[in-house]
């Protein structure tokens, strides 16, 4: 939504095309989980009275309001790309298929997963770590509003201390609000690192894909220092 409050911001969602069209250009195989929390939120409709599997059923469907928003803007840079949704809507997209999705990715089109998991009470970030172990990803990488994890909301607490490198273990231990319990833990049962990012600094991606760019790297930390 960009600087709004709400709905789809275009030039925001042209800037994060972009960015996805680098990567792509570069020959890697790239996965998209999309949310849709700046249409519609589930759990805040949940814990404002509505019930919650129908308003979670109506955070999936804003996420492929930006689905397609966000392939709209691919397609325009001449990126090859899909949608694919947990939820069946075959007159808008495909249906997500696992082997389908491979297929797509080997053949250099940039997959867009929509409607998380297509269940009620998990998360976007459920959905990510959810694709990312099926599709066989190296890694799983959270674009957010800061350059990485916080021990605190650095927006509202200045001292926050930020961390260049986490386990698994450490950010369920500390209760970081990065991604939810269950995305953690199924990352690490695979072994695939988290890198997290900010999604609002430019050429941001490509950095991060190249070692460069300022991130956090969540990654079970006793195997990986001592290889």
């Amino acid at each position: 939504m960009g600087a709004g409050s709400y709905g789809i911001d275009l030039p925001t969602v042209n800037r994060i095309a972009e960015e996805l069209k680098a990567v792509c250009d570069k020959g890697i195989e790239t996965g998209i989980v999309v949310g849709g929390g700046n249409i519609f939120r589930g759990l805040s409709a949940s814990e404002a009275g509505m019930e919650r599997a129908t308003a979670d059923y109506m955070g999936m469907l804003a996420t492929v309001m930006n689905a397609l928003a966000l392939q709209t803007s691919l397609e325009q840079l001449g990126v090859d790309t899909r949608v694919m949704s947990a939820i069946p809507m075959p007159s808008v997209c495909e249906q997500y298929i696992r082997r389908r999705a491979l297929r797509h990715m080997e053949r250099g089109r940039i997959v867009i997963c929509a409607a998380g998991t297509g269940n009620p009470f998990f998360t976007t970030d459920t959905a990510a770590a959810l694709r990312a172990t099926e599709l066989g990803c190296d890694a799983l990488l959270k674009g957010t509003q800061v350059d990485g994890v916080y021990s605190a909301d650095p927006k509202t607490t200045p001292d926050a201390t930020r961390y260049d490198r986490l386990d698994y273990l450490e950010v369920l231990s500390k209760d970081l609000k990065v991604m939810d319990a269950s995305a953690i833990s199924l990352t690490r049962e695979n072994g695939i690192p988290i890198l997290v990012f900010s999604i609002n600094e430019p050429g941001s991606f490509m950095k991060v894909l190249n070692g460069q760019g300022s991130c956090t790297i969540i990654e079970e930390l006793s195997s990986a220092e001592g290889s």
